[in-house]
C-alpha cells in the first residue's frame, strides 16, 4: 500500500472527528486517502483512460494560482426530501454534533460556526419528507449557521408547478403542474395529512370533475402551446415537451389514486402550498426568498448543475451579483421564460447534445473570472464525489444519492449521508458513507505528486 502523503495525513486529522455518530444508524469513513489514488470512482476518466485522465487533471489544476475561500464551505446536495439523510450528512460535515435521535437534537460544532453550510440545490420531490427536510433546514439557520441555499431543478418545478396550479388552460404555462408529475405527489400528500385532515377541509374545493379541468391539459391546450412555444423552442424539442405532457397527463389522476389522493385533495394540498411558501406569513416563505441561482467562493463556483458558454460570459463580465438577481426576477416572473431559457441551463444540464454547449471558449471565461473549479450535483454517484474534466474545467460532482427513494431504487444499502469540504487550508474533501476512505484533493500539490 502507498504511504499516506503527509499534507492528507494533516487534513485527514480535521476530518473525521464526527460529534454524535452514536446517533447514526452506519458508520462514517474514518481514514483518508489522496483523492486521485481512488481508481475509476475518484475521476471520470472516459476514453483516455485512468493514467491519461489523471495526468490531464495534473496539468490543469497546475497551471493557475489557486484562491481559497475565507472559510470552511460544507456542501451538500440533493436531498431529495429525505430529512434523515440531512441530519446525518450534517454529522458527516463535522459542521454539527448529533445530541439524539430526533430532528430537535443537534448543534453546532465550533467548526460548524466557523463554516459557511452550502446546499447545492433539489431539496424536493421522491420523499420521504420534504417538509420535514425544510423544518430541518430551518432550524439550522436559527442556530445562526452561515447557510446559502442554491436552486436545483426539482425545487424550480415544484415552484412553478404549484404557482401555476389551476391554470391548466394557459397555453404558456398550464402544463408546469402536471409536468412535475409522480414526483410532485408525496408532497401534496404532505400536505393534504398535515394540514387538510379536518371534516370541513374540502368545502370550498370544487368538484373532481372542475378539478381535473384546472389542474390538467386538456386537447385545445396542446394545440395551443404548439403555436405559442415554437417562436421559444425547436420544433424537436417542442414535440419532445408535447409527448412527455401527454404521458404525465394520461397517468396522474391514477398514480394520485394508488397514492390515496382524490383530485380534490391534490388541488386544495396545491392552493394551500401557495399560502405556505408564497406568502409572507407562510411557514416556508423563507425557502423560496433565500435560493441562489450560483454562489462563488475562492476559485470555486457553486451552482446546481453546471455551467455553459452564455453563463460564463455573463459571469467574466459582470459576475454575480446580476446574475441571481435577474435569477430571482425570472423564479417571480412568466415560468415559461425562465425554464427555456439560458439561465435555466446551469440547474439541469448534463452536457448533454440538448443542453447549452460550454465549449474551451467558455471554459476559458471561467479562468479569466477567476473560477477553476465547478462545484455541482445533479448528477448521481454511487461511490462518493468524483472530479472530472469538462472542456478544460475541474468539476467536482458531489450528488452522491442521499436520499432513501433513490437509494433503494439504485440498490444501495442503508442511509446516505456525506458531505464536500473546501477547506481554506488548499484541499478539498469528499466524505461519504458509499465509500470507505474520506478522498483528499490538493489541488495546487497534485503536479508535484
Amino acid at each position: 500500500m502507498k504511504a499516506i502523503p503527509s499534507n492528507t495525513r494533516k487534513a485527514c486529522a480535521t476530518l473525521n472527528r464526527y460529534q454524535g455518530e452514536k446517533w447514526l444508524p452506519m458508520s462514517l469513513p474514518d481514514e483518508c486517502r489522496p483523492w486521485l489514488d481512488e481508481g475509476k470512482h475518484a475521476f471520470r476518466q472516459h476514453k483516455k483512460g485512468r493514467r491519461r485522465a489523471r495526468h490531464a487533471i495534473d496539468q490543469l489544476v497546475s497551471q493557475y494560482p489557486w484562491r481559497w475561500p475565507k472559510r470552511r464551505i460544507i456542501f451538500i446536495s440533493d436531498l431529495h426530501a429525505d430529512a434523515d439523510a440531512l441530519l446525518a450528512s450534517l454529522t458527516a460535515s463535522g459542521g454539527v454534533k448529533r445530541t439524539g435521535k430526533g430532528d430537535k437534537h443537534f448543534k453546532l460544532t465550533a467548526r460548524g460556526k466557523k463554516s459557511v453550510f452550502i446546499f447545492g440545490g433539489d431539496f424536493f420531490d421522491k420523499g420521504p419528507s420534504n417538509l420535514r427536510l425544510l423544518r430541518v433546514l430551518k432550524r439550522l439557520m436559527d442556530q445562526k449557521a452561515k447557510v446559502k441555499l442554491l436552486a436545483g431543478n426539482h425545487d424550480v418545478r415544484v415552484l412553478f408547478g404549484m404557482r401555476t396550479a389551476g391554470q391548466a388552460a394557459d397555453v404558456e404555462n398550464g402544463h408546469f403542474f402536471v409536468r412535475m408529475g409522480a414526483k410532485a405527489i408525496p408532497l401534496l400528500k404532505e400536505i393534504r395529512d398535515q394540514y387538510l385532515s379536518g371534516k370541513n377541509a374540502l368545502d370550498k374545493t370544487p368538484d373532481t370533475k372542475q378539478c381535473r379541468l384546472l389542474l390538467l391539459p386538456q386537447q385545445t391546450w396542446f394545440a395551443g402551446f404548439k403555436e405559442t412555444a415554437q417562436v421559444r423552442l425547436s420544433p424537436q424539442a417542442c414535440e419532445r415537451e408535447l409527448v412527455k405532457i401527454e404521458k404525465k397527463s394520461a397517468e396522474f389522476e391514477d398514480q394520485c389514486h394508488k397514492a390515496g389522493l382524490t383530485l380534490r385533495e391534490v388541488y386544495a394540498s396545491a392552493l394551500l402550498w401557495k399560502k405556505l411558501f408564497l406568502k409572507p406569513k407562510g411557514e416556508f416563505y423563507w425557502f423560496y426568498q433565500n435560493l441562489k441561482l450560483a454562489l462563488k467562493r475562492g476559485s470555486f463556483l457553486f451552482v446546481h448543475a453546471g455551467l455553459d458558454d452564455n453563463l460564463a460570459t455573463l459571469i467574466s463580465q459582470s459576475g454575480l451579483r446580476p446574475l441571481n438577481k435577474a435569477f430571482q426576477k425570472q423564479l417571480n416572473g412568466a415560468p415559461f421564460d425562465f425554464y427555456y431559457g439560458s439561465l435555466a441551463n446551469s440547474i439541469r444540464t448534463k452536457y448533454r447534445a440538448v443542453d447549452h454547449p460550454l465549449s474551451k471558449h467558455g471554459a476559458r471565461r471561467a479562468h479569466t473570472a477567476g473560477i477553476h473549479a465547478i462545484v455541482h450535483g445533479h448528477r448521481n454517484l454511487h461511490r462518493g464525489q468524483r472530479l472530472a474534466l469538462r472542456r478544460e474545467l475541474l468539476h467536482i460532482e458531489c450528488d452522491i444519492t442521499l436520499d432513501k427513494h433513490s437509494r433503494q431504487k439504485e440498490s444501495l444499502r442503508g442511509l446516505g449521508a456525506g458531505a464536500t469540504i473546501i477547506d481554506p487550508r488548499g484541499f478539498v474533501a469528499g466524505i461519504s458513507t458509499d465509500w470507505p476512505v474520506i478522498k483528499v484533493f490538493h489541488p495546487q500539490m497534485e503536479s508535484q505528486a
